[in-house]
C-alpha cells in the first residue's frame, strides 16, 4: 500500500513541475501553513473579544458592589426609626398596622346591636384550611340574636390552622366577619388558639359608644 502511494505522489509531482505549479507536497505545505494562519488569527480575536468581556464584567461588578454600599453608608448616617412596641400607650401599644392588615376576626353587629352573621356557612365551605366550625339555630320572636332566620349558636376558628387569607371575609354576604388588627395570638397552649364567638364577637358597649360619637358628630 505504501509503495502505491510514494509512486502516485512522485507521478503527480513531476507533473505539476512540468505545468509549473510546483508540487503537490508543496501545495499541502502552502495549505497548512495558510489554515495555521488562520486558526492563529481566530485564536487571538477570541482571546481578545473574551478580555474584553471579563474586563466589562469585573466593571459592571465593581459598580454594582458600590452601589449596594452607598446606599448602605447612606442609611448609616440616618436617624434610627422604631416602633414603641410594646410600650406604647393606645391599643395596640405602640404597634403601626397598615390599614388592611389581616389580624384576628371580628365578628361584626348592626346598627341596632344584632349579630350580622346568618349562619349561612359560606365562610366555612370558602376556607381552605378547613378551620371554622359553625353551629346554626333559629331565631324566635322572644330570643332574637340576629335580623334573619337564623343566627350562629356557636362560631368557631380554629387559629392552629388559620392561615390568614381573607377568603372568610369575602365569601360572607352580610360582611359579619372581616379581619381586624389583633397580633398577639402567640401561647404555649394550643387549645388557647380555638376563638369562639365570644372571642370575637363586637361588644354591645363597643357600639354603643361608637353610635353616640357619630350622633354628637
Amino acid at each position: 500500500m505504501f509503495p502505491v502511494q510514494r509512486v502516485g505522489d512522485e507521478y503527480w509531482d513531476g507533473l505539476m513541475r512540468q505545468r509549473g505549479q510546483g508540487s503537490s507536497r508543496e501545495q499541502r505545505s502552502r495549505g497548512e501553513s495558510e489554515n495555521c494562519r488562520q486558526i492563529l488569527s481566530r485564536t487571538v480575536n477570541l482571546s481578545r473579544n473574551s478580555s474584553y468581556t471579563g474586563l466589562m464584567s469585573i466593571v459592571g461588578n465593581i459598580a454594582a458592589i458600590a452601589k449596594g454600599m452607598s446606599i448602605t453608608f447612606r442609611e448609616i448616617f440616618q436617624p434610627t426609626q422604631v416602633e414603641n412596641y410594646p410600650d406604647g400607650k393606645d391599643s395596640l401599644r405602640g404597634a403601626v398596622l397598615e390599614q388592611r392588615y389581616r389580624g384576628a376576626h371580628v365578628l361584626q353587629r348592626d346598627e341596632n346591636g344584632l349579630e350580622k352573621c346568618v349562619a349561612c356557612f359560606l365562610c366555612a365551605a370558602a376556607c381552605p384550611a378547613n378551620c371554622i366550625y359553625i353551629e346554626a339555630a333559629e331565631n324566635t320572636e322572644e330570643h332574637r340574636i340576629s335580623s334573619s332566620e337564623r343566627y350562629a349558636k356557636v362560631y368557631n376558628i380554629d387559629y392552629n390552622r388559620c392561615i390568614f387569607c381573607g377568603y372568610c371575609v369575602e365569601a360572607c354576604p352580610t360582611d359579619a366577619i372581616t379581619h381586624g388588627h389583633g397580633f398577639e395570638q402567640a401561647t404555649l397552649n394550643a387549645t388557647n388558639l380555638v376563638m369562639r364567638k365570644e372571642d370575637m364577637l363586637v361588644p354591645v358597649e363597643k357600639l354603643t359608644a361608637k353610635s353616640n360619637v357619630t350622633t354628637k358628630a
